[in-house]
């Protein structure tokens, strides 16, 4: 029967469970040769196997292996704490994966004294005494996830979770379930939303909307300074029947399942998880009492990290968050001034018509690309910062810094991302004031409208452009780089080979289990994972807030833009073999990690679900025409008399969207010049139209405005209750573990008492006979003593 990878790795490892790198150097006074020295015998004072191996580059690898006292000490230390007891087997040789963490926190917690302070090993590559370190990729255990995963066309096949934990810890394995659950589930959510856009497309056409904005004569006020000039209404044809697919009843419907569909989700992927999580008995695992173990193992003699608080300090942190996310909301509105400046000066000095004509949609394009641009670059800086202010809390745990590195990062990329998209769903052409009253940026140019189409257009152009190029160049950049950069370094590798063919073909890939390698083929098997790309602590962590944020554009803004689940569902069956490809064959070995849940991701992924409903209400009742559309046909339009019979209730809606600017108005032509004022026929107008609820004399908002105002707050007020009252009933309906799981632990339990309760029955029966026996000896002893005597 062929033996799955769990039970492969009965013996000691063929090679070495860590290596560290550094550059050769004969001057032995030298003092980073001094301090390579210093660190590699406090390794070995830890009862750690180091063993040197040089190559023709003038590089040293120091290959570690750990005896085998140190993980009896983890497994009895696992076996007598409080929750970490079922998160290993007390029988069988510790697994490969679990000897790379011991052994990488060793590493990591072993210092030199240089000059009265303390230097880790972070601290000495900071000064270049060491230059990288990594463990080592098993080829078997690698061949078997190559073959069943890590590749192309097993996109449509099931992931073999189980494998993957054995080789790259818990962690990762449940990153990759999350991922594969967060994908299965897009499906329905994909099909629904191709079904709003096929309603949208197969009514478009037929509404009276489309046909009175297609064959209207309305002549619009010009929507820049000096060289726009008025237009007409029909020009926007193509635009109106676009956002129709996206601004519809249906899409209402749509919005409202996604913000219970993200509840649903989380609430399923819970039990999901506590399946594994059962079966890998990991369940009731702790990672802080997991480090205290660690710590013990490293050093016995240890104390412990002793919880602090300072008001001050968090008090800092929070002033420098806030000044972070100034700084962020404050590129928003740089990327608003550059797309109103673009607008003017693509509608003055652009030698194309096209451009000069669709200046604003130019505008807003690459306002979409500049924002992408922004997030690029913001990425990096938001990464730096957040982990400064993260360390300057100076928690008690890597687990507990690791936490607030996640909630800061991902509150400053989810301002990144989402500050622009913001101001063009709720601000924009809502603060840009009307004719003869615009508002201007330094009392020149003027605040950009909304799409002549509506508000929900501009929207929908900004998610596209971002998702589309988010996800295309990132896949792209993320697999070439690796790819590209692992077939330079390939050649290296290739000459060990040809040097010892015959004992690489023998041992290295036919090697019996704790056989050792030749030189040779250990230096190979060291120089194929040296050129792989480099991984650290923060490799899984791109790809959660990857993904994350990609599950934010799916359903926070999912109103206007009904094909983001589409969109996401394509990428993600990209995006689980990209990943594994990655983490298998093109970069280095992660250090496994223990874990039993996907940590604050979790709370970060229902804060996400709450926000949907926020702003998924919010665009419905602001930026969509929805809530204007209802009030029209039930108390302005023909139908509102409830008498009218033979026409439709939208008849009328789109000039009852329009109020009159007079030319002769002395502010109107402030605003305008003359040559504005003629259209491309060289026909002379006295008024243009615009978008808004204003009187014809005087720009007061009418009285239908806060009639729809006040319809719009209370479909917001209604819409966040219904589907919050819907998630409620979700979260309860649907329990967080399956019975099955329940069952299993409860007799897990049952059976580990039971056997505690017979080992402790059984020593103290030894202990009777041993005092039964003992009082035996002595009874039999005195009876001679007292015939003696008698004697």
């Amino acid at each position: 029967m062929k033996r799955t990878m769990s039970h492969r790795r009965q013996h000691p490892p063929l090679t070495f469970d860590y290596v560290l790198v550094a550059k050769f150097s004969e001057d032995e006074n030298n003092h980073i040769f001094k301090k390579q020295r210093a660190f590699i015998e406090s390794l070995k004072k830890k009862k750690l196997h180091v063993h040197k191996i040089g190559d023709e580059d003038e590089k040293v690898f120091y290959c570690i292996r750990a005896p085998q006292n140190i993980f009896e000490t983890y497994r009895y230390l696992l076996k007598v704490s409080d929750a970490c007891n079922w998160s290993c087997e007390q029988q069988g040789t510790i697994p490969q994966s679990i000897r790379i963490r011991i052994v990488d926190f060793i590493l990591h917690h072993t210092y030199i004294e240089s000059e009265g302070v303390s230097e880790y090993l972070p601290d000495l590559m900071k000064k270049n005494v060491f230059e990288t370190h990594f463990c080592l990729h098993e080829k078997r255990e690698q061949k078997d996830l190559k073959q069943s995963w890590a590749r192309w066309s097993a996109c449509f096949k099931g992931q073999p979770i189980t494998n993957v934990r054995n080789y790259l810890g818990e962690k990762v394995a449940l990153y990759f379930l999350w991922l594969g659950w967060y994908t299965f589930l897009l499906i329905p959510a994909s099909v629904i939303g191709v079904i709003v856009f096929l309603y949208g497309l197969a009514f478009y056409n037929t509404s009276p909307l489309i046909k009175e904005v297609c064959q209207s004569n309305v002549i619009m006020c010009p929507l820049c300074d000096k060289t726009c000039k008025v237009w007409e209404l029909s020009e926007t044809c193509m635009y109106a029947k676009v956002t129709l697919l996206f601004d519809n009843e249906g899409t209402v419907a749509f919005a409202m399942f996604m913000a219970v569909w993200a509840t649903v989700f989380l609430e399923f992927w819970k039990r999901h998880r506590s399946s594994y999580v059962c079966a890998w008995k990991v369940f009731d695992w702790c990672e802080e009492e997991e480090e205290l173990i660690l710590e013990i193992v490293n050093n016995a003699q240890c104390e412990p990290k002793i919880h602090r608080h300072s008001y001050l300090r968090s008090t800092i942190v929070m002033v420098l968050v806030t000044l972070m996310l100034l700084i962020i909301i404050g590129l928003t509105h740089v990327l608003v001034v550059c797309r109103v400046i673009a607008t003017v000066l693509l509608a003055e000095n652009s030698p194309w018509k096209v451009i000069t004509e669709n200046s604003q949609t130019v505008a807003v394009m690459l306002g979409a690309v500049l924002h992408y641009i922004t997030i690029t670059v913001m990425t990096r800086v938001n990464c730096t910062v957040a982990m400064k202010l993260s360390e300057m809390e100076n928690k008690h745990s890597h687990a507990a810094v690791e936490r607030s590195f996640t909630v800061k990062m991902f509150i400053f990329q989810f301002f990144t991302m989402f500050s622009s998209l913001i101001y063009t769903a709720f601000f924009l052409g809502r603060i840009n004031g009307h004719p003869g009253g615009y508002v201007r940026i330094s009392g020149i140019w003027r605040l950009e409208e909304c799409h002549p189409s509506g508000c929900l257009t501009d929207l929908f152009i900004q998610m596209s452009v971002i998702m589309v190029l988010k996800q295309t160049f990132n896949n792209i950049f993320e697999y070439s780089g690796p790819w590209f950069s692992r077939w330079l370094k390939r050649k290296k590798t290739q000459k060990f080979r040809r040097r010892c063919f015959k004992c690489y073909k023998k041992e290295c890939m036919n090697a019996k289990e704790g056989s050792e390698l030749c030189e040779n083929c250990k230096l190979e098997e060291i120089h194929r994972n040296y050129s792989l790309i480099q991984t650290d602590r923060f490799s899984l962590f791109n790809e959660f807030l990857e993904m994350v944020i990609q599950f934010s554009f799916t359903t926070i803004f999912v109103a206007a833009f009904p094909l983001a689940p589409l969109l996401a569902l394509l990428n993600n069956i990209i995006e689980i073999r990209l990943d594994a490809i990655k983490m298998v064959s093109l970069e280095r070995r992660l250090v496994p990690t223990k874990a039993n849940d996907i940590g604050v991701w979790t709370d970060v992924l229902e804060v996400i679900g709450v926000l949907a409903v926020i702003a998924n209400g919010l665009v419905i009742g602001i930026s969509s025409d929805f809530i204007p559309r209802l009030v029209y046909q039930y108390f302005y339009g023909p139908c509102a008399s409830g008498s009218a019979t033979g026409i439709d209730c939208m008849a009328g809606y789109i000039n009852n969207t329009l109020s009159i600017a007079d030319i002769s108005d002395e502010r109107v032509r402030d605003d305008f010049t003359s040559a504005q004022m003629v259209t491309y026929s060289g026909i002379n107008v006295t008024h243009c139209s615009y978008r808004d609820y204003r009187s014809n004399e005087d720009f007061s908002l009418t009285n239908q405005f806060w009639v729809i105002l006040a319809a719009r707050l209370i479909f917001i007020i209604l819409f966040e209750h219904v589907v919050v009252m819907f998630k409620c009933v979700a979260s309860w309906f649907v329990p967080n573990s399956p019975l099955d799981v329940r069952n299993e632990r409860l007799y897990d339990k049952l059976k580990r008492l039971k056997e505690e309760l017979r080992a402790q029955r059984a020593h103290q029966d030894t202990l009777t006979k041993l005092n039964e026996n003992g009082n035996a000896k002595r009874t039999s002893k005195q009876k001679k003593t007292n015939k003696l005597n008698s004697m």
